[in-house]
């Protein structure tokens, strides 16, 4: 296969330079092969305060794109110490619940069904600004004993799993900082470091920026940052750690590698990285998103090449991004988005899932992702790892799989008894958390700094909730039964409410 590293530059080139309008946060594209930087395509401000131009050098947020060096760093040098077949509860006894029965590998594959801690607090009124600390976090998911779904049943997108298998090091006085100096930083004269708060001092770290109205924004967040999403550094040094990654053919095995759900059936992730198509050509990579950055890698092992994005804007497609230049590279087709689903919104016929279907996408649980017509007529996919889905219409129905689960939605029907039967204080006692319905409007939270959410009837008890978090908007599901209201989100399913 020919590389048309000119084609793939001009392509990178045109999609920095639409983030170098005046004034505006941008970012850098870099195209290599294991031993070559081939370009390097910036675009926008490092810093709008400073007015510093984007470059190779810029320090960011790398965000999601941490999981695979620490799961390369648990595969590797940690062996010792743990092992994907362990057990949570072997390292951490607090958690003896079904979260505890957890094995480290299904931990960092996305197939433990582990709430998302994030997501969760969304789900008991905390904003993402409000500030935790990693004790903390750890004795809430010690008290929060279950599952989203049974271990090993299916694939959804948590980061909880890395958050646990961190602390079960740290609990050995392992700490990922440490081994990211030893093993990653001095040997390859990287500089990655591993803040654990947003609030940290970082050398070189520019702001993240998100859009309000025709405002940019200075982008913050509370949550204690872990191995699942805490690494800064350039994209020049992410550039470097790939082309050695790509050079040691065993080591991106040990974490490139797809695993399995518990009835034996392959997923498209590994540990940390998933698996995705350009054309006819397998890619593995991962990205990254912390409010106001955004972060990409994608490489093609056979080949030895690959690309590295990141972004200090909130704005960016990533994935659509580094795939589109990926494919320029490779001479491949971009896939046309698209589907043969009747739009509308759905829900689950025996559940609160919903989905809403878009002309080119489709949301679930608040999780949105583009869609595309598969090989089979009327077959609707997606071309994520961590997000597969496989559906079709049946009647008024559509069915399928997500997540590699089976599902099924029918149209929501809109019902005022559903509306009815919400109304009022709820509670959480363990975590000292209310909320209060009135009419079409709920309430959680404190004071002025209360989150509030629109709803809306999907019929049969189930509502959709819609608010707004900083820069996200959060849609997630309701369901009452009687004196117990569910909340759920696509990554945390387990919040129930009682009056």
């Amino acid at each position: 296969m020919t590389l048309n590293w000119q084609k793939a530059r001009q392509l990178a080139d045109s999609i920095t330079a639409g983030w170098g309008q005046p004034g505006e946060p941008g970012g850098a594209i870099v195209l290599f092969d294991s031993d070559t930087v081939h370009s390097v395509s910036c675009g926008g401000l490092a810093d709008l305060a400073q007015g510093t131009p984007f470059s190779g050098d810029t320090v960011v947020r790398f965000a999601s794109v941490t999981k695979h060096i620490f799961a390369a760093l648990v595969t590797g040098h940690c062996q010792q110490h743990i092992r994907l077949t362990d057990r949570l509860a072997q390292h951490l006894p607090q958690l003896s619940g079904e979260n505890g029965q957890v094995t480290v590998g299904q931990a960092l594959d996305m197939t433990a069904g582990l709430p998302d801690v994030r997501e969760t607090l969304s789900l008991l009124g905390l904003s993402v600004y409000n500030a935790t600390q990693a004790a903390d976090l750890l004795a809430f998911l010690s008290e929060e004993r279950s599952l989203s779904y049974p271990c090993g049943s299916e694939i959804s997108y948590s980061n909880t799993g890395y958050r646990l298998v961190e602390e079960a090091l740290k609990a050995k006085g392992i700490l990922f900082a440490d081994l990211l100096r030893q093993h990653i930083n001095q040997p390859l004269d990287l500089n990655f470091t591993a803040p654990e708060s947003w609030f940290d001092i970082v050398p070189g770290l520019v702001p993240g920026y998100w859009r309000q109205g025709q405002q940019w924004r200075l982008a913050s967040a509370g949550l204690h940052l872990s191995a699942s999403g805490c690494l800064t550094g350039s994209v020049n040094h992410l550039s470097r750690w790939l082309q050695h990654l790509l050079q040691q053919p065993d080591a991106l095995a040990s974490v490139a590698t797809p695993r399995q759900l518990a009835d034996g059936r392959l997923t498209g992730y590994g540990l940390g990285i998933a698996h995705s198509q350009s054309g006819s050509v397998q890619l593995v990579g991962h990205g990254g998103s912390h409010a106001g950055y955004k972060s990409y890698f994608l490489l093609d092992p056979q080949q030895k090449v690959g690309l590295a994005l990141v972004a200090n804007r909130e704005d960016v497609a990533s994935y659509d991004s580094a795939l589109a230049v990926m494919n320029s590279l490779l001479g491949q087709a971009d896939a046309v988005r698209g589907h043969a689903l009747r739009p509308g919104l759905y829900v689950a016929e025996d559940d609160c899932d919903w989905l809403n279907v878009r002309a080119d996408s489709i949301e679930w649980l608040g999780h949105s992702e583009n869609v595309y017509h598969g090989e089979n007529p009327g077959e609707t996919v997606s071309l994520s790892g961590t997000f597969p889905l496989r559906l079709r219409q049946d009647g008024n129905a559509i069915c399928g799989e997500i997540g590699l689960a089976a599902r099924r939605f029918v149209p929501a029907n809109a019902d005022s008894a559903s509306l009815d039967a919400v109304q009022g204080r709820w509670v959480l006692p363990a975590q000292r958390s209310q909320l209060v319905i009135t009419g079409d409007r709920m309430v959680m939270g404190i004071g002025p700094a209360a989150m509030t959410a629109s709803l809306i009837s999907l019929g049969n008890g189930r509502l959709l909730a819609t608010a707004q978090d900083g820069p996200w908007q959060k849609r997630f599901a309701m369901q009452v039964d009687g004196d117990s209201l569910r909340l759920a989100l696509n990554r945390s399913r387990m919040v129930r409410w009682q009056r």
